[in-house]
């Protein structure tokens, strides 16, 4: 299947052979589905917190001591962002006209509502009235090139004369929780290499600012996708799907292969949010106060995990065991299966050791995405999962139906422990489950193909952690997937 040149390819990116073989494997054979046990629900997976137990969070969030940082996915470009902006185009080219109360329509109303207006209308040939030429002055490369950059880097958000990207806010966000006692606030960005320059060069210009603005060091970081995370194309017929020069064509493994990024970290405590769910400065005091909340509640579970693995190091106890058992089902909904004596305490000290995740979840408003679940393991236990509708059975009936009454949506709203109780970190590439992933039908150069995304970073990279579900107010969440988001309240000047 492979040749001499295949080789050396494959060694150039890091990838070994035996890894494209698996995953031509896994065109033809696909991925397992998960046995969905039931949707996590209030009471049910997803944990309600009082006032007292938030309060407690937030004491034990104060009283850490540790580095904190935040890991921002950042490297997707905006083009999705602009469909309806693409698509009018393409219509106007055609001499037709854009439909009364469409997304275009609407967006030409608001025109000058958006962030990005004053450096728009300020490009030589502007004129508001020419559609076709405002479109392509935001989009094209001659413009704003909007249509091409990615999200951390577009305006949106206006504060009077001045504008900010979502870059900027989530430095404003980090300095909120993240700061250590050194007075320094730690952000990781993962960004593309073709845009690594563009991101150092905001950086430049904005970190000084914000850092005599809010009194606090910046210390920023930027981790790019590794080529060896590139997945392998196949043709129609499962073979390697070939370029016209005859090499094989490699494409990004979608945001599963962050894993490897995350897992370079050096802080003790993740927080993880995309670079698109950005709030304004108004709402910094509830978005804070939910990531502190998060923050001390990741402590509180990991401080019992510690305490438990400690006194699990002793003698035989069926009374701990027992404890340990609640638990795990309480907290995690971790069930056990039936257990010969002799396993039953190594197994739970392997339950218990492993990368912790505490993840805010908020009701399903009928946005696009992942929600939780309980799941069967392979290894006949059940754990909480964020799970994506590919991943769905949908031809058994009773698997679909479970899907159908998930009450919460996923906005990516996580904090990682990403040590053991002895204090050594974990190698984060030992929890992916390697059975999960997703095959989509794309194309390159007018052929169809079949590309393949590794396990998503909160789904089956993460699979096998402990995992633990909030609600968080809906509030808290407020991503920018179309450009039309951006005339939402919650992202528009008051």
């Amino acid at each position: 299947m492979f040749n001499q040149g295949d080789f050396r390819q494959f060694e150039e990116a890091g990838i070994h052979a035996d890894t494209v073989s698996t995953q031509l494997e896994h065109f033809k054979t696909g991925f397992p589905f998960p046995e969905i046990i039931a949707p996590a629900a209030k009471g049910s997976g997803i944990q309600v917190m009082n006032r007292a137990e938030r309060e407690e969070a937030m004491a034990a969030y104060a009283a850490f001591r540790g580095n904190a940082e935040k890991f921002v996915p950042a490297s997707g470009a905006a083009t999705r962002m602009f469909k309806e902006l693409f698509d009018a185009k393409a219509l106007l080219e055609r001499g037709e006209e854009i439909k009364e109360g469409s997304s275009a329509s609407l967006f030409f109303a608001e025109l000058d509502s958006f962030a990005f207006y004053s450096e728009l209308s300020a490009l030589p040939g502007f004129s508001k009235t020419v559609k076709a030429d405002v479109i392509t002055l935001l989009l094209d490369e001659k413009g704003l090139n909007y249509g091409s950059l990615p999200k951390g880097l577009l305006k949106f958000h206006k504060y009077g004369n001045k504008s900010r990207t979502p870059y900027e806010e989530h430095l404003l966000e980090a300095a909120e929780y993240t700061v250590n006692r050194s007075g320094e606030a730690r952000v990781t960005f993962s960004v593309s290499p073709e845009h690594l320059g563009s991101f150092k060069e905001l950086e430049n210009s904005v970190k000084p600012v914000y850092e005599h603005l809010l009194k606090t060091r910046f210390d920023i970081s930027y981790t790019l996708q590794k080529r060896s995370t590139d997945t392998v194309a196949a043709d129609p017929e499962n073979r390697p799907f070939r370029k016209s020069d005859g090499s094989i064509l490699f494409r990004p493994g979608g945001h599963g292969a962050l894993i490897e990024n995350l897992n370079e970290t050096e802080s003790e405590i993740v927080f993880i949010k995309n670079i698109d769910n950005v709030s304004r400065e108004e709402n910094l005091p509830l978005v804070s106060e939910w990531k502190k909340i998060l923050g001390g509640k990741l402590l509180l579970i990991r401080e019992r995990i510690f305490g438990y693995l400690e006194k699990l190091d002793g003698e035989y106890n069926p009374e701990l065991n027992k404890e340990v058992e609640e638990f795990l089902e309480k907290t995690f909904c971790i069930k056990l299966p039936s257990l010969p004596q002799e396993l039953y305490k190594d197994f739970i000290i392997a339950k218990l050791n492993r990368p912790v995740r505490v993840c805010g979840m908020v009701k399903n408003q009928g946005e696009p995405g992942g929600g939780p679940f309980i799941v069967r393991d392979a290894d006949g236990s059940t754990s909480l999962q964020i799970l994506e509708g590919a991943q769905i059975n949908f031809n058994d009936p009773v698997q679909k139906e479970r899907f159908s009454h998930s009450t919460h949506f996923n906005p990516v709203d996580i904090v990682c422990s990403l040590t053991d109780y002895k204090g050594n970190r974990f190698n984060l590439l030992k929890y992916v489950d390697q059975e999960t992933g997703f095959i989509s039908n794309k194309s390159y150069e007018g052929r169809p193909l079949k590309a393949l995304e590794l396990p998503g970073l909160w789904n089956g990279a993460m699979s096998n952690w402990n995992t633990a579900f909030i609600e968080v107010p809906v509030e808290t969440f407020s991503p920018v997937k179309s450009v039309m988001d951006l005339l939402r309240p919650e992202h528009r000047e008051s």
